[in-house]
């Protein structure tokens, strides 16, 4: 088997040949035919998350095979493999846990420290076959392409598991995403399946004019940061911002969209820090909340809309396994409309 494996920090990935694995157990062997790429993917490449302040958590090492949006081809299984086929055409949930820890017996597999996830602490879809430890980890995407169907395992699922922290909505109610790159557009989808008509924030007209493509209706430009004022008394604050991009910047535009007794989620990676008064947490009444992709339930759930056709698809570039490393430098530069798919005929 081929596989695209890290180097030195930033270095272009490394072609790979190697044995294909072998399933024992309850494993199952997926070759890969299409695989997204992911900003998560750049930090792993880089080997870096910036903290703020000149401060840097290290992550990522050589010969790491990156990908967690990956679909793929049932190509072999163990025998303790149910409800799976040679040939069964699925998608993967990547975010795989140790199965013993408190986290994965609540049911949040994706919370487990440090777990199995594909791509992040197992090797994952930058090769042309993928090891996997249960069949319940595969989902069936209904008619979607092949090139799409991976990213419902990150973006699709990291915007779903996001718009879940909202929780129930009551007339009035005003959702603003920040930032409308690959996982804001997904939101942006989801949202319009769940009957919300989000506000759209983003500092590339490009994009918004994508979101307006989309259905949206209210756009704001945040490369001037007075416009969140503008958006606050528009809708008299936000119950909650949703925020793609998780810079310092894009969290403090959404905090200042927000009314008394909202919500600031954070989802994006970008980096930096956060400081501010802390009585303006109990005065305002607001929530500061972390979200990390989804459960494997939510996982489920959001498959089932997938194959409902309740999401409109968004746009996939797709381009061979072999340019895994062009497509990480194209994102890194920010080249990149919607999302990109590495696909292995």
């Amino acid at each position: 088997m081929i596989s695209y494996q890290t180097a030195a920090r930033g270095e272009p990935l490394v072609k790979v040949e190697g044995d294909l694995p072998m399933p024992t157990g309850a494993e199952v062997v997926v070759k890969m035919l299409a695989c997204g790429v992911c900003h998560s993917d750049i930090h792993m490449h880089e080997g870096v998350f910036e903290l703020g302040g000149g401060k840097q958590l290290e992550v990522g090492r050589e010969g790491m095979v990156l990908g967690h949006e990956i679909f793929g081809e049932v190509a072999a299984f163990g025998p303790d493999a149910k409800d799976v086929q040679i040939g069964d055409r699925r998608v993967i949930y990547p975010w795989i846990g140790c199965g013993e820890c408190a986290s994965c017996k609540r049911g949040d597999e994706h919370l487990c420290t440090p777990g199995q996830a594909l791509g992040i602490v197992k090797d994952g879809g930058f090769a042309d076959y993928v090891l996997i430890p249960h069949s319940r980890y595969l989902f069936d995407k209904g008619d979607v392409s092949d090139s799409l169907a991976g990213t419902y395992a990150c973006s699709g699922l990291t915007a779903y598991g996001a718009l879940k922290k909202v929780g129930d909505l009551e007339a009035g109610d005003e959702i603003v995403i920040i930032g409308a790159g690959g996982v804001g557009s997904m939101a942006i989808q989801i949202a319009r399946a769940f009957g919300i008509d989000p506000i759209v924030v983003d500092i590339d007209e490009a994009k918004l004019q994508s979101a307006r493509d989309l259905g949206v209706t209210r756009t704001y430009n945040s490369s001037d940061p007075q416009t969140a004022r503008a958006l606050k008394k528009s809708v008299g604050g936000a119950y909650a911002a949703i925020d793609f991009v998780g810079a310092e910047a894009s969290v403090n535009y959404g905090l200042n969209t927000l009314r008394k007794g909202g919500k600031l989620v954070v989802v994006g990676l970008f980096g930096g820090a956060l400081t501010m008064p802390i009585p303006f947490l109990p005065m305002n009444a607001r929530t500061i909340e972390g979200s990390y992709v989804g459960s494997l339930a939510d996982m489920g759930e959001l498959m089932t809309m997938v194959r409902d056709g309740k999401i409109a698809p968004i746009e996939i570039q797709e381009r061979p396994l072999s340019e895994a490393s062009d497509a990480l430098s194209d994102l890194k530069a920010g080249k990149v409309q919607g999302r990109q798919g590495l696909v292995n005929s």
